[in-house]
């Protein structure tokens, strides 16, 4: 029984009670979500280390790092550490977006040494396989690909990315609306060059009751890809994009009608302006289905930035209701992230999540900022810094830039606003 025929039949599973703990809600509140498709907990029935996440309505905005192995860097040990890396820095969930080396090796050492539930993108295997056997990956069968998504969900995975909604009736607006810079997914460029090739229908969409049927077996939750996210603010909020989200919508119905848990993927590159109508147009076209946005990014100038742009983004998009970040790091458009472009990227996205959280009224979110204020205000500099969003950070910070023993931090020196006034104000014990 899945997470979501368990709650409709009014029964608290052990993840849902896990989930209202670190929640800090009632677990019938998280059952109710579960049960109204609001809250999804991607939480497979072979992940056996798990520790179940819940994404949705009333929870706190959650954080995804893709970490994974590239032909230029196909070693699956790097990608271990990066996970250590991911856990230890905060994030709610990684995917493994893996395309080099042993793919299969690599995604089933990530599910074992994961704790935070893990996605990933089945069809980047199916056809770099067919490359591989076949020297061309375009020979790539329905087949083929529904073998491959029945691998990674045997291993674990407790969510995978399905391009679903590119129909050869959303490509032909895709050709009669160019685009600047056409389609920027991965998975939906592989699916798009397979349809238009075979002048075929995408398996995905076509034999869809098949994908659900393997994700019900495994309880598998289904992110629903957004294969035609805009990939520059030029080409946001455009009729293909649109007519993916629609598509996506009905499939949402589908999936829950068939037992399975459901969330939809969402743009990419969006102006500041247009973020809070993409999130309004998501929840209404999906049912109130948790939304899962990369970013967005807000400009396209900032190479080597794009983690804060991404950040700015991200702060509006879950203050309008979104509820799965996915982390941007410095390197993206640049390059594979290292080690501290990953730590930098998970800060940057943790930091949106607890803007919006604070925004959203999340049970929680304003007493952390309570608490760090009062620290601040009494000097205390060891709670200041276990509270800080990256406790490593911030005492570095303080060690490298304070003399030891002094009260106030070198920006103001003797001239602490704080320490002034509250000894005109008579609070001059507390230190400041």
């Amino acid at each position: 029984m899945t997470q979501l025929l368990a709650a409709r039949a009014g029964e608290i599973t052990p993840a849902m009670r896990r989930v209202a703990e670190k929640e800090g809600v009632t677990p019938e509140f998280v059952r109710q979500g579960v049960a109204a498709g609001t809250i999804v907990i991607p939480a497979n029935i072979n992940h056996q280390n798990l520790d179940p996440v819940g994404f949705g309505r009333g929870l706190r905005t959650k954080v995804n790092a893709n970490i994974g192995t590239s032909t230029g860097f196909p070693d699956p040990a790097r990608e271990l550490e990066k996970l250590q890396v991911v856990q230890s820095a905060g994030a709610d969930a990684v995917m493994d977006l893996s395309t080099g080396g042993d793919i299969d090796l690599g995604r089933r050492q990530i599910i074992r040494a994961s704790r935070l539930p893990v996605g990933t993108v089945p069809v980047y295997q199916a056809f770099l396989e067919n490359r591989a056997k076949r020297g061309n990956m375009l020979t790539m069968s329905a087949a083929d690909l529904f073998e491959v998504i029945e691998r990674h969900c045997a291993d674990g995975a407790d969510f995978i990315t399905v391009h679903c909604g590119i129909t050869l009736e959303v490509l032909k607006r895709l050709k009669n609306q160019p685009r600047l810079t056409d389609i920027v997914s991965r998975g939906g460029s592989f699916l798009t060059a397979w349809m238009l090739h075979h002048g075929q229908e995408n398996p995905l969409y076509e034999q869809y009751d098949r994908l659900l049927e393997i994700c019900l077996k495994h309880d598998v939750t289904l992110s629903l890809g957004d294969g035609l996210r805009p990939g520059c603010l030029a080409d946001a909020t455009d009729r293909p994009q649109l007519q993916e989200l629609i598509i996506l919508g009905e499939l949402t119905d589908r999936a829950r009608a068939a037992g399975v848990q459901v969330m939809v993927e969402g743009p990419g590159h969006v102006p500041l302006d247009q973020i809070a109508a993409n999130v309004q147009v998501q929840k209404t076209l999906c049912q109130g289905a948790p939304f899962y946005v990369l970013g967005p990014l807000v400009t396209d100038i900032a190479p080597g930035y794009d983690h804060i742009t991404a950040a700015i983004g991200g702060a509006v998009a879950a203050a309008a209701g979104a509820d799965f970040l996915c982390y941007v790091t410095p390197a993206e458009h640049l390059g594979l992230p290292t080690l501290e472009d990953v730590r930098e990227g998970i800060m940057a996205c943790r930091l949106a999540a607890h803007a919006a959280d604070i925004a959203k009224g999340v049970p929680g979110a304003l007493e952390w900022d309570r608490q760090m204020s009062a620290a601040r205000k009494a000097l205390d500099w060891d709670k200041q810094t276990a509270l800080a969003l990256d406790p490593r950070k911030a005492a570095r910070f303080r060690q490298e830039r304070n003399p030891d023993g002094h009260e106030a931090c070198t920006m103001c020196g003797d001239y602490c606003a704080m320490k002034i006034v509250g000894q005109y104000l008579g609070k001059a014990s507390a230190g400041c």
